[in-house]
């Protein structure tokens, strides 16, 4: 069997010039947001423990608890509304298609019956609020001829509704049935967030006009603003109230979140500024925040989620983050006691855990070069993308040094470095392999066929190169040249993935029909056959140290994990491990393995043999 240890989350998704809006649970301290297909819930207190919720057809834009914290309400692009459970392996209550276009905000009304979600939509459906059971719609929503961003349900009776968007209106809405009653200009330019006071008395809109409005809860007039002095510079995002409503925090592309304390006439003035850790770039933009029990929780356009105490914003913040993009390898680096796994996603971004730990940085690279895979030793990463470049860059701690970049002439299919003596690389090509010693091409070699997966031997001596003909050809290395040894036929498909076992007495190969064959290295005979329980191709490929296991990661979303010496039968399955496919493996020990994809998560299993 396999148990989930840990999970290094995905964090949200973000895009430029827009807000995010995060939620959570304060009875569980979970807070709730999206990546892609996924709803992720996190707990604050508990970082490597992550819940997702990957039902959703499209890509999910918001979700939100329910007032008693058994059941989220999550929306997505398409206009769809999915109502699940939190616990009970996430049961679906209902779904239903609420607007035409993509939602940008939900809220529940306070006694749980009713929801309300606003976005783009078709005509003048911008907003629609109806019954969470019967999807049956409780009103009427007039008056936005534009998208609208956010909307809020008063949390207390009489319940009220109130929108806003990128028409620069803030409108309100009596009901239930909710109606018109009257709209607001005070903003200037996109109204990005609006939020009732926890005690239903006030609530408040931002905007990119940098302006936060305060207006009363049950009249909706205008009673007070936020000082503009040692005000936001640039447009606010997001805004969150503190459970007394004396307070609200607000973040902003100036880079800062503000604490601001509200007077009883609902003037607002800046108790403290508060400055997130990051370089100071665009990606330290903040883009979403949440104010939940002592927890001040901002998140910056490129992901970083920045925990501070509300009781104590002196106190130095919590920071943490991971990938949004597919994660598409991995590497285990042995140091000292502590195991440092890097991974690197689509975009370039390469990120250190520590198991038991979780995130540990990010990796600051020179050059910003997507990556589409790597090979890792101690001191050393070995990249390519899709530039046709190659770069050797030596790791020093959280940094990298001096790259070295080597143009190879064409595009890299496969990267393989020789344990005993890390500066020889086989980089296979789509016509043939081409072999480096440090950063010096040594010999380019045209194969005469389709090359699409390769493997070294740890020693150097030896490599297999896999074909589009599902053939595997064995070579043997002297100096810079490759000598043919035999072919080995068994696949009936194109191989993906060829890796030797750690002792080099076997080999493992994958192909894109959804086989895995083990061979004994010395009689090159089939070693481990009918290694057929995947349903789709096979991307990637692990052995564990002690030779014991080989594991395999597929696009249909599992691993398996077979044992050498016992029939295929005996597998392990996890089932479902990444969302839209596995692409990295790697063992930590004999017993724990990691894995990545395109859920842009990483997680550890702990494997235990039948």
């Amino acid at each position: 069997m396999a148990e989930l240890v840990e999970t290094y989350a995905c964090v949200p998704s973000t895009e430029r010039g827009r807000g995010i809006l995060i939620s959570g649970d304060p009875k569980s301290n979970a807070i709730l947001y999206t990546n892609g297909r996924s709803v992720i819930i996190r707990h604050l207190d508990r970082p490597l423990q992550a819940s997702i919720y990957a039902d959703h057809a499209y890509p999910t834009t918001i979700a939100r608890f329910s007032p008693n914290g058994e059941w989220i309400a999550s929306a997505d692009v398409s206009g769809t509304v999915r109502i699940w459970g939190v616990h009970n392996d996430h049961v679906l209550k209902n779904e239903f298609r609420v607007l035409s276009g993509r939602i940008d905000d939900l809220q529940w009304s306070p006694d749980g019956l009713r929801i309300v979600a606003s976005g783009d939509g078709k005509g003048k459906s911008f907003v629609r609020a109806f019954m969470w059971d019967s999807g049956s719609n409780v009103g009427e929503f007039d008056g936005h001829s534009r998208r609208v961003l956010s909307c809020a349900f008063k949390p207390t009776r009489p319940f009220r509704i109130v929108t806003c968007g990128e028409d620069f209106l803030v409108n309100f809405y009596e009901g239930p049935p909710f109606k018109f009653k009257l709209s607001q200009r005070e903003h200037s330019n996109f109204v990005n967030c609006v939020r009732f006071s926890p005690d239903g008395t006030k609530f408040i809109t931002v905007s990119s006009d940098k302006k936060g409005i305060l207006y009363d809860g049950k009249t909706a007039e205008k009673i007070g603003e936020l000082s503009m002095e040692d005000g936001h510079k640039g447009s606010i995002y997001a805004v969150s109230w503190s459970p007394d409503s004396k307070q609200v925090l607000t973040v902003s592309a100036d880079k800062t979140a503000k604490i601001w304390e509200i007077s009883e006439d609902g003037n607002g003035k800046v108790r403290k500024t508060l400055s997130c850790p990051g370089s100071g770039g665009v990606d330290d933009m903040l883009v979403g925040c949440l104010w939940q029990n002592d927890h001040l929780v901002t998140v910056s356009l490129g992901g970083m989620i920045t925990l501070f105490s509300a009781s104590d914003p002196d106190k130095a913040p919590v920071a943490f983050s991971g990938h949004m993009k597919s994660v598409s390898a991995l590497a285990v680096l042995s140091q000292s006691s502590q195991k440092s796994i890097l991974s690197s996603s689509y975009d370039g971004l390469i990120v250190r855990w520590i198991q038991g730990v979780g995130y540990s940085g990010k990796l600051e690279r020179k050059d910003s070069s997507q990556i589409k895979s790597f090979a890792a030793v101690e001191e050393e990463l070995v990249t390519y993308a899709f530039d046709n470049k190659v770069r050797r860059i030596p790791l020093q701690g959280d940094q990298c040094g001096d790259v070295e970049t080597i143009d190879i002439g064409t595009q890299p299919k496969d990267l393989n470095l020789t344990l005993h003596s890390p500066e020889l690389a086989l980089i296979s090509t789509d016509t043939g392999v081409v072999m480096l010693r440090g950063s010096k091409v040594v010999s380019t070699i045209n194969l005469g066929y389709a090359v699409t997966a390769s493997a070294i031997a740890p020693d150097g001596s030896e490599a297999i190169v896999g074909g589009q003909d599902g053939k595997l050809h064995i070579y043997s290395i002297s100096g810079d040249t490759l000598t043919e040894e035999s072919v080995l036929e068994k696949h009936r498909g194109a191989l993906t993935v060829i890796r030797y076992s750690p002792d080099a007495s076997m080999f493992a190969s994958g192909d894109v029909n959804r086989e895995a064959v083990v061979w004994d290295r010395v009689s090159r005979e089939v070693k481990l056959k009918n290694m057929l329980y995947h349903t789709a191709r096979i991307n990637c490929l692990a052995w564990s140290p002690d030779n014991s296991m080989v594991a395999t990661g597929s696009l249909d979303t599992c691993v398996i994990i077979y044992e050498i010496g016992k029939p295929p039968s005996n597998r392990i399955t996890i089932k479902g491990a990444h969302l839209g496919g596995v692409y990295g493996l790697a063992f930590c020990d004999e017993r724990i393995i990691v894995s990545s994809g395109e859920d842009a998560c990483v997680r550890v299993w702990r494997v235990t043999p039948q």
